[in-house]
Order: structure tokens, then C-alpha cells, then sequence
């Protein structure tokens, strides 16, 4: 499948059909929705609001519950045909494998573009930023009273992955901590050195946030064969 028509088959599908396959699927496998979104590296806000919203807002996010779920995107997003009675399901399947901490900055690199995740009502607000990464922290410019600028101290995810074109495969990087103005100086003039820190969206945008390391995690989505047990995550 290529980019296009996946992209033209995502806005086909209803949301609430997904979402009704997602705790048709939990409830098969007994997960409830915050073990769901453990599996799926992201918080149990940012699940439900996937779930209303539909798979064209974040299919990586998407391709992640899948694979917890055991499911290919395919099957999640269109539909699952199941085998026939007393025939095991032992098709390849998505799985997904937890990646260290050093993985996960392995991942990130030390530049990019990732997406930072904003607590607004009534969902977060997800933005995509060009980031630098300085001693372990992610780093990124915007507008002071921009859409992405979030306040001084507060509590935001910031999330990098990348996934293939028929996304069958990739990593996920998740990273909570908290937002910090950076304002100093010299920190600012270290700062710009540093590669990736030029926005690409262009325009004046003076405010450098800082996202202050709380917690990593990472997933590898891969293929495999699908195990019988919830209890195998």
C-alpha cells in the first residue's frame, strides 16, 4: 500500500468503529485501558483522545495500540478476520519490545523533529517542533505566545518516531517532563551552536523551551508470532 492510498483509507475510517474494536479487543484480552496505554507508550488522556479523534490525527500512535493488541494496523483500523474456530492464530503479528533508556536517546538522536504534546482542554495539544538535544533534555524554539509555547513549569510529553510507509514496523519515543523558559544568555548563545535549533516553520519565534527529562520510554514495533496471553506483554 502505498502513502497515498493509506492516507485516502485512514479518512475513510470512523473513529468510533476503532474505538469499539479497541474494547472489543481489551476486553478479549483482558486489558483495561491504562494497561493498554502502558503498552503503547503514551498516557491514558492521550489514548482516549486518539480514540475520538481517529487514526489520520496519529498513526504511529495507532500502529502502537495495534501492536498491543496484537493486531496488525490493517485489522484495527478496517477490521479483523478471525480465524475459524479451533484454528490458532499463529500469522504474523506486530509485536512490540520495550527499548532501554540508552536506546531511546540512541533513537532520539541529537536532533530531529518530534511532536510535543501540551495539556489543554478538552484534549492535548499535539504540535510538530524541530528539537536539538542538550545533555539529555529536549530543546526547541517557538513563537512567545505561540501554540506550542507552553507555560513555565508545566507538565508535557514529547514524543519521536518514526514509522515505514506501510507501517508494519518502526520505534516510538516517549518523553514526560516538564516545560523550562530558557531566558539565560549564555545558556541561549550554547544553545544556538547546537544542530537542529533553527525553526523550520520560520517566522520570529524567540522563546527557547527546554523539556526537562522525567521519564523515557520506548517501543519497537516488529513482527513475530502472536502469543496466546495478555500476560506475554
Amino acid at each position: 500500500m502505498n502513502q497515498n492510498l493509506h492516507n485516502e483509507a485512514v479518512r475513510r475510517v470512523d473513529p468510533a468503529a476503532v474505538a469499539r474494536r479497541v474494547a472489543d479487543r481489551c476486553s478479549q484480552l483482558g486489558l483495561t485501558d491504562e494497561v493498554l496505554a502502558n503498552q503503547a507508550a503514551m498516557a491514558p488522556r492521550y489514548l482516549k483522545y486518539l480514540l475520538e479523534t481517529g487514526p489520520d490525527f496519529d498513526p504511529g500512535g495507532f500502529l502502537r495500540i495495534a501492536a498491543a493488541l496484537r493486531l496488525t494496523y490493517q485489522e484495527l483500523v478496517e477490521g479483523r478476520a478471525d480465524a475459524p474456530p479451533g484454528q490458532p492464530d499463529v500469522g504474523p503479528r506486530p509485536l512490540l519490545v520495550h527499548l532501554t533508556t540508552a536506546e531511546c536517546w540512541d533513537r532520539v538522536g541529537t536532533h530531529g523533529v518530534g511532536r510535543i504534546a501540551l495539556p489543554v482542554e478538552p484534549g492535548p495539544a499535539v504540535f510538530p517542533v524541530n528539537y536539538t538535544v542538550d545533555a539529555a533534555t529536549i530543546v526547541y524554539r517557538t513563537a512567545a505566545q505561540g501554540a506550542a509555547a507552553p507555560d513555565d513549569g508545566a507538565s508535557v510529553a514529547f514524543q519521536v518516531d518514526r514509522i515505514d510507509d506501510h507501517l508494519s514496523q518502526g520505534w516510538s519515543v516517549l518523553i514526560l517532563g516538564r516545560a523550562e523558559h530558557v531566558d539565560d544568555p549564555d545558556t541561549v548563545r550554547h544553545l544556538q551552536r547546537l544542530p537542529g535549533t533553527t525553526p523550520w516553520a520560520g517566522g520570529d519565534r524567540p522563546l527557547w523551551v527546554r523539556v526537562r527529562t522525567e521519564k523515557i520510554t520506548g517501543r519497537r514495533v516488529g513482527s513475530g508470532r502472536s502469543p496466546t496471553l495478555a500476560g506475554d506483554f
